[in-house]
């Protein structure tokens, strides 16, 4: 098989041409920038382009397939030629599903919580050596790649992305999987640029619903009004397994699973997440006794409440929260596990939703329970996004925050931060982005030195 990749230095992309290389695929690729640590990887396999931009010589008659990747315009000249003679063209996750038609398809959607999820199943059934392979959203330990696809593995986990397929398909990218067994973990208006209002959004889980296998299993969060609107009035042929917070208990900063199964991971989202996990690996053969034997080592996805350093009484914790739902419930999470700490939390604004003005107030209250409230906004990305600057004024309004501190220039922050006590108090970097570059390991070891 010959596929060509457009943009393949994508996440999911460059990991996908990987997982494709290492089935025995030859693979092409090509890209008009390509950032670490994709350049890196696709250098390590033998698939970096030998040079950056679009070249219509990458497009042949014999190849098998072209993958388009969302940074590809639907102007490139190489989906343009691949259109002309008629190659067929995919999106990343309608070639999942070539690759993963005759497996059972395990789909993980929602606002928050995917990519936890994910790999807290594919945590457990590593632990347990279960046959699989897999999509996710972070690099987890124990595994080389973010993308696996082979022949034999029966089964494959696939976090469920709802944002768009492709620049010429518009449809979510979980619709295309055609779930055996779903997970729906909560539902909170993001991604404005493409879903404009929270009712278009919302259609898209029920469409999801309705994309899952007749008589498959959807897994839903309970707790969630929005998403119980949404499955109680469904009428997809699909059976409903609800979940909620299990029984817990916090000793000495270490949650437990009742009875005594202790926890790396904390916080009633984390929890609620684990729940969602046990559900999922009790369909895939995996008994509660086996799924708490294998839980108790997971420490969590990259970057999802990811420990930097602890000295003394003083955690540093790197999250991918910057949505207002994920936003408050990080915050939350750390201030209830440590209730006798100060929490200083900073968060940078970095995607389009929270950099618009038109989405901003749905950050009302979300760092309420920080004691030191910090947003950051690098000035190059409203350049980049092409958005109108959002003054400190406006984004204090809108977080409903007199006492909100805003920065736009890194040095500036970082000055802050090492300018203050940590003495039995907390810092919590919250982004998506990288707060302009900022060297986060190093603050994170030089805070209370």
């Amino acid at each position: 098989m010959k596929v060509h990749f457009i943009a393949i230095g994508g996440s999911a992309m460059h990991n996908l041409a990987i997982a494709l290389h290492q089935k025995g695929y030859k693979v092409t690729g090509s890209d008009d920038v390509i950032f670490e640590p994709s350049h890196s990887r696709l250098a390590k396999y033998g698939l970096l382009p030998a040079h950056e931009g679009w070249d219509i010589t990458n497009i042949q008659p014999d190849l098998n397939a072209v993958i388009l990747g969302m940074h590809a315009r639907i102007d490139n000249p190489e989906l343009l030629k691949a259109q002309e003679i008629g190659i067929r063209i995919y999106s990343y996750p309608e070639y999942i599903y070539e690759q993963a038609k005759n497996k059972l398809r395990v789909v993980i959607g929602g606002s928050h919580g995917k990519t936890t999820i994910t790999s807290m199943i594919m945590h457990v059934l590593n632990y347990h050596k279960k046959d699989f392979d897999y999509l996710v959203g972070a690099q987890l330990a124990g595994f080389e790649t973010m993308v696996k696809v082979t022949e034999t593995a029966p089964i494959i986990i696939i976090e469920g992305d709802e944002y768009l397929a492709s620049p010429i398909d518009r449809r979510s990218k979980f619709h295309l999987y055609h779930a055996n067994i779903a997970v729906i973990s909560g539902i909170a208006w993001d991604h404005i640029n493409v879903f404009p209002t929270f009712g278009d959004y919302i259609s898209q889980f029920d469409k999801f619903i309705y994309t899952i296998f007749p008589k498959g299993k959807l897994i839903y969060c309970e707790i969630d009004e929005e998403l119980n609107k949404i499955v109680l009035n469904t009428t997809a042929n699909v059976e409903k397994i609800p979940y909620g917070i299990p029984a817990n208990k916090v000793v000495n900063g270490i949650t437990f699973l009742m009875p005594n199964t202790p926890l790396n991971i904390f916080g009633n989202h984390n929890l609620m997440n684990l729940n969602a996990a046990r559900l999922v690996c009790e369909q895939l053969g995996i008994n509660e006794d086996e799924f708490r034997t294998a839980i108790t080592s997971f420490t969590g996805a990259a970057k999802r409440l990811e420990l930097l350093s602890t000295i003394n009484r003083t955690n540093v914790y790197k999250d991918f929260a910057h949505s207002p739902s994920k936003l408050k419930a990080t915050i939350d999470a750390v201030k209830a596990q440590f209730f006798d700490r100060k929490l200083v939390a900073c968060m940078e604004l970095h995607t389009f939703s929270s950099l618009n003005s038109a989405f901003l107030n749905q950050y009302k209250n979300t760092m309420g329970k920080a004691d030191v409230r910090i947003v950051y906004i690098d000035e190059k990305t409203f350049f980049h996004k092409k958005l109108e600057p959002l003054s400190e004024a406006v984004i204090a309004s809108a977080f409903n925050d007199k006492d909100l501190l805003v920065f736009n220039d890194s040095g500036a922050l970082e000055s802050y931060l090492r300018s203050l006590n940590f003495g039995q108090t907390n810092l919590l970097l919250m982004s998506s982005g990288n707060f302009g570059g900022m060297d986060l390991i190093k603050l994170a070891y030089e805070l209370n030195s």
